[in-house]
């Protein structure tokens, strides 16, 4: 009997020391789940700017970054604001030229990701509903499963109110070369999408606000160059200053519009046709007041959220 009595004394310790164990493993893992939770609520919603990109620096900080500036001094310190390019071209260049690493699209998603991002916001500084941006809703929808809450942001011209925006921006940064005898030509990339359509919603918006001196035409698509200056020629003009329809003042802008040394250059065929010609080597990142409708853009965006 009193071995009986011991061995049964032994089990009962026993289980009862497994219980223990059970138990302490039980709040361990409760413990490390809180713990987890706590570090996925620490770790902060992200912004991810993404920008075409350009290899030109001072154009880059001055104007994709003025964006993002913006977009941090508004949404920081709730919002991490992240940097993305989606020319893989533009970065291998600044890689390998100036030694400086940005995120491609993949690249940063898969940041935000491995880092524990759950709320994900991204801002692009497109101007149109394109290819590109097409391309990038697409890339959000493979991840959409990867965060709690994921929201593509609105180009730049997406509504009329977004048109009258940029319409008086460029109408106050222009200002200046605005005497009444000088065309204020705009150049824009274009493209072959239907989104090429913003561009002649733009001219029409100048032209409903009587604002007549203002052109607006693509380099790669229609309005032409040749279009533009028909127009110019047409309405009377004898001088015109152009200025970049795009984000950057970068190899389109440099090259494209303001290259005298190139016959097909727009100053050049501008000339050309009689008509004396000033180039504005300045992006639309660089306008506050076009910074600011990217800015709008993102607080309509973080809006639609879920939570």
């Amino acid at each position: 009997m009193a071995k009986t009595s011991m061995t049964r004394r032994n089990l009962v310790k026993g289980a009862t020391v497994a219980g223990v164990g059970a138990a302490a493993a039980m709040l361990a893992g409760c413990a490390n789940d809180a713990a987890q939770t706590a570090a996925q609520a620490a770790v902060k919603p992200v912004i991810l700017v993404t920008s075409f990109g350009t290899s030109y620096a001072s154009s880059r900080h001055s104007t994709i970054g003025a964006i993002e500036s913006a977009i941090r001094e508004r949404f920081q310190p709730t919002y991490d604001v992240r940097r993305a390019f989606t020319s893989d071209t533009i970065i291998d260049i600044l890689k390998e030229r100036d030694g400086i690493s940005i995120d491609n699209v993949d690249e940063a998603i898969s940041r935000c990701i491995d880092d524990g991002v759950r709320t994900l916001v991204v801002q692009p500084t497109h101007l149109m509903e394109g290819y590109e941006y097409t391309d990038l809703a697409d890339a959000l929808e493979k991840v959409r499963d990867s965060f709690d809450d994921v929201v593509l942001g609105r180009p730049l011209l997406d509504t009329q109110e977004d048109l009258d925006a940029v319409a008086d921006a460029l109408t106050e940064e222009l200002a200046d070369y605005d005497d009444g005898s000088c065309a204020l030509v705009l150049m824009g990339h274009g493209t072959e999408s239907d989104a090429n359509g913003v561009y002649a919603a733009l001219q029409k918006t100048f032209d409903a606000r009587g604002q007549h001196q203002f052109f607006v035409g693509t380099v790669e698509a229609e309005p032409t160059c040749d279009d533009v200056i028909r127009a110019v020629t047409e309405a009377g003009y004898t001088r015109a200053a152009l200025s970049p329809l795009m984000v950057v003042a970068g190899d389109h802008a440099t090259n494209d519009m303001a290259d005298r040394n190139d016959p097909e250059s727009w100053v050049s065929r501008f000339e050309a046709a009689g008509i004396e010609t000033t180039c504005i080597l300045a992006g639309l990142g660089q306008y506050a007041g076009i910074d600011s409708i990217y800015v709008d853009h993102v607080s309509a965006a973080i809006d639609s959220l879920k939570g």
